[in-house]
C-alpha cells in the first residue's frame, strides 16, 4: 500500500443499502484489517429515504479500533439537468453526500441507458449528450458544494461512449468546478474511473482525490487493485 491514498476507503456499503450484504461492524473490522486509516461508510439515499437518524445512531454505537476514523456519508443519484439530487433532508452528522451518475441527467428528469443510446441512434449529436452531462455534474458540484463525485464517468460506458470522447475542454472546465466547489472525486475501484486524463486535468488544477472501493462486502473493503494503475498513470503525467 504504496500509495498514501490507499489508506483510505471513501465510498463502502453496508446493509442500509439493498444491494449490500455486510453490516456497519463487518465493515470497520475488514477496514481495520486492511490496515486502513480512514473509512467512509457510505449508503444509497433516495428522497423519500427515513432511515439516515437509525444510520447515524448506529454508526456512532460501533466499536472503532484505534488508528482508524470513521466517516459517514450518503450516495445520491443525480435527478437533472439542473443539478438536483435524490435525496432527503439531512440531519447533522452526515459528513459528505457522494454525488451519483447512476442515470443521465435529463431535461425533465433522470434517463435511463438504454433512452440515451436510442436517443443517440435516432440523431441526438454526440457533443449535446456530452455537454449537458459534464454541466449537470458541475451544476450539482455547485448546487452541493463540499462533498464527493462518486464513481464519475461510469455512466459513459452504459451510453455508447467513453471518456475519451469527452475532450480537453469539457474535462478542464469539470476539473475547475470540482476544485472551485471543494469536491473531491473518488478514484473508483469498481468501476474503474475517472480515468487517467480526468484524473491529470484535476491534478494540474489543484483538486483533490480520494480512494473508494465502493465495496458491496465487508471483503473488498480497501482492497485496491484498479486505482493503483490510474494513480500510477497521474504520478507519471506530473
Amino acid at each position: 500500500m504504496s500509495h498514501p491514498l490507499l489508506r483510505g476507503d471513501h465510498h463502502v456499503h453496508s446493509t442500509f443499502s439493498d444491494d449490500a450484504v455486510s453490516t456497519l461492524s463487518e465493515n470497520v473490522e475488514a477496514a481495520a484489517a486492511a490496515g486502513l486509516s480512514t473509512v467512509r461508510l457510505v449508503d444509497h439515499v433516495r428522497e423519500s429515504t427515513t432511515w439516515v437518524p437509525e444510520y447515524l445512531s448506529a454508526v456512532r454505537a460501533l466499536r472503532v479500533p484505534d488508528g482508524l476514523v470513521v466517516l459517514t456519508g450518503v450516495e445520491a443519484k443525480i435527478l437533472d439537468s439542473s443539478g438536483s439530487l435524490d435525496i432527503p433532508a439531512l440531519p447533522d452528522g452526515i459528513d459528505r453526500i457522494l454525488i451519483a451518475d447512476h442515470q443521465y441527467p435529463g431535461v425533465d428528469g433522470p434517463l435511463g441507458p438504454s433512452v440515451v443510446r436510442e436517443r443517440i441512434a435516432a440523431g441526438w449529436a454526440v457533443d449535446d449528450v456530452l455537454d449537458q452531462l459534464v454541466n449537470a455534474l458541475i451544476a450539482t458540484m455547485r448546487r452541493y458544494p463540499g462533498n464527493q463525485l462518486a464513481h464519475c464517468f461510469s455512466l459513459l460506458p452504459k451510453i455508447g461512449l467513453s471518456e475519451q470522447d469527452l475532450g480537453a475542454e469539457r474535462t478542464q472546465a469539470w476539473a475547475r468546478a470540482a476544485v472551485e466547489t471543494g469536491t473531491r472525486v473518488e478514484v473508483n475501484e469498481k468501476w474503474a474511473c475517472p480515468g487517467p486524463e480526468a484524473l491529470s486535468a484535476l491534478q494540474r488544477a489543484g483538486g483533490e482525490l480520494v480512494a473508494s472501493t465502493d465495496s458491496h462486502e465487508a471483503a473488498d473493503v480497501g482492497r485496491y487493485s484498479r486505482v493503483i494503475p490510474l494513480l500510477d498513470a497521474i504520478e507519471a503525467s506530473s
